[in-house]
């Protein structure tokens, strides 16, 4: 009876070691998740903006549509949503204010807010949480009207909150937490056009 006994208490402990390897497993694949599907995401609105860039009149290059950069126009930002998911909300049916670039003819305008739109519902898919940006760093031009001149670096960062398991400190990307209250990880993507 004692050996069955010591058997259980040492097949328990084997299971539990077990039980916790998938705890940490699927936490460890859901991090994964939101990295890859980030990365897809950037690659994609980095696509986009190379599609809808035109030759700048000023200088010699490609130059994009000023309202890319208009954040108001990602995270469907503005918009309000009943159940709390916002790939549920926005995402199965495009909203009536949202132009739709794949079967009309687009102003410069509409496409960026289509972009926006598509690239912010693919974010959304495998994490509601998932916030995009696209900023202009070190505009070559500032005195030009482009939000991003000629050869200026157009950064897209996708970031999302992370949170501290079984008291392990994270060490975070400082990039990724400019202000902001709770920790976040993210990933960045640079163009030039």
């Amino acid at each position: 009876m004692i050996e069955v006994l010591v058997t259980l208490f040492i097949v328990s402990v084997g299971l539990l070691g077990v039980a916790y390897l998938q705890i940490v497993g699927s936490f460890t694949n859901s991090e994964a998740l939101s990295r890859s599907q980030s990365v897809l995401v950037a690659q994609q609105l980095t696509e986009r903006l190379r599609a809808s860039a035109v030759f700048s009149p000023l200088g010699k290059g490609l130059v994009v549509h000023n309202d890319y950069f208009d954040e108001d126009l990602y995270n469907f930002s503005g918009m309000t949503c009943a159940s709390g998911l916002p790939h549920a909300c926005y995402c199965l049916e495009r909203p009536t204010v949202i132009p739709n670039c794949n079967d009309n003819v687009c102003t410069a305008a509409q496409l960026a807010a289509f972009d926006a739109y598509e690239v912010s519902c693919s974010a959304v898919a495998a994490n509601p949480e998932i916030e995009i940006s696209l900023t202009c760093e070190l505009d070559n031009n500032a005195a030009d009207t482009d939000a991003c001149s000629v050869g200026s670096k157009h950064i897209v960062i996708l970031s999302w909150p992370v949170e501290n398991w079984q008291n392990i400190e994270r060490t975070l990307n400082a990039g990724c937490n400019v202000g902001e209250t709770k920790p976040h990880d993210c990933v960045s993507v640079d163009v030039t056009l």
